[in-house]
């Protein structure tokens, strides 16, 4: 695997970063790449040599988190709901500015729906209804159900500047994932 150049990841890091505070000052349609270029302190030609447009600059930076996000239910794939939403919460809690401006503002409906998604994808395996409690139930309306209510929290969660610690959100979903998909 080639050793990527610490100056395009300080680069892309830069951009990423100048993207989110844009966002939290004004609405998405209205960054200019202007805006990214003197934010990041980078020049215009410089953000097309690693992005497209300001969408694929946003793309990307959705698909690092979900990518993380992957990996983190793959390592918490043999514990319990209660643990593994632990470790997902640590990582919600240190990306704030990110999760915030994408969850708690209505200025990202294309992250909401990515992530729905993505927990559809990771909820599919953990919920059976061909037996106890879930027997009978329609199994796709089941996950997008638990999906779609989890992401309805997390809103909640930073919408509300985190209310409740980390770990107290995680003991809170882990019992109610235990409840829904056990």
């Amino acid at each position: 695997m080639s050793k990527v150049d610490r100056r395009i990841l300080k680069t892309q890091e830069a951009l990423k970063k100048a993207i989110i505070e844009l966002m939290s000052e004004k609405n998405f349609d209205d960054i200019t790449l202007q805006d990214l270029s003197d934010r990041a302190n980078v020049s215009r030609g410089t953000i097309y040599l690693h992005y497209m447009d300001k969408y694929d600059l946003l793309d990307k930076l959705i698909e690092t988190h979900i990518n993380e996000l992957r990996q983190r239910c793959e390592a918490a794939a043999d514990m319990d709901f209660i643990s593994g939403s632990l470790i997902w919460t640590e990582y919600l809690e240190s990306n704030y500015t990110f999760f915030s401006m994408m969850l708690a503002s209505k200025g990202a409906p294309y992250f909401r729906n990515r992530f729905v998604e993505f927990l559809v994808e990771e909820f599919l395996n953990e919920v059976d209804v061909t037996k106890g409690k879930n027997q009978g139930l329609n199994k796709d309306l089941t996950v997008r159900f638990v999906a779609t209510a989890y992401v309805g929290v997390m809103e909640w969660w930073f919408t509300n500047e985190m209310p409740i610690p980390h770990q107290a959100l995680a003991e809170q979903l882990g019992t109610l994932l235990e409840r829904i998909c056990d």
